[in-house]
């Protein structure tokens, strides 16, 4: 088995190429592996700020749009960018298919940042699907310890794949 990329565009601002994907799919692939995992599936939403905006207010209560949101599901915390949904008993997941969970990634706040930070908006958008990937797995930046475990698995994940400062 493999961890399985699915996508969804719901913006037209900025395109999102074939290219893009199987650059996003070998992230994927790279993140898991090195956190052992060897099959699953990742639903990858790419928004805009509106559409952001809207989910951070109505599952987070934080009115203003943000750069990524995780949906886990199988946990049941939340933290500052990964939001969890409780699962039923009769809707638990179905262990055949692995499903781990949704990142959405607004590529307006994605574009903004990158231009902030002075690198790619593959970049951008690279970092902020393994976050969120790292989010669906359970990983936290609650504090200053678990943020840098956060930041060094991101890291090691883009420099695999050349996505570097």
């Amino acid at each position: 088995m493999s961890i399985v990329l699915d996508w969804n565009n719901n913006q037209s601002e900025f395109e999102i190429s074939d290219e893009w994907i199987e650059k996003l799919t070998n992230i994927l692939q790279i993140a898991a592996e090195n956190e052992g995992l060897t099959s699953g599936e990742v639903t990858l939403t790419f928004t805009n700020n509106e559409e952001i905006h809207e989910l951070n207010k109505q599952y987070r209560n934080i009115d203003r749009p943000t750069d990524v949101l995780s949906f886990a599901l199988n946990d049941d915390g939340v933290d500052e960018l990964n939001i969890i949904f409780e699962v039923d008993s009769e809707d638990e997941i179905d262990p055949i298919s692995g499903m781990l969970g949704d990142i959405i990634i607004s590529v307006e706040r994605a574009e903004e940042q990158r231009i902030e930070y002075g690198h790619s908006l593959e970049r951008e958008i690279g970092f902020l699907f393994v976050h969120g990937f790292l989010h669906l797995l359970g990983y936290d930046h609650q504090d200053d310890e678990a943020e840098e475990v956060m930041t060094q698995k991101q890291e090691a994940v883009l420099q695999q794949v050349g996505l570097t400062r």
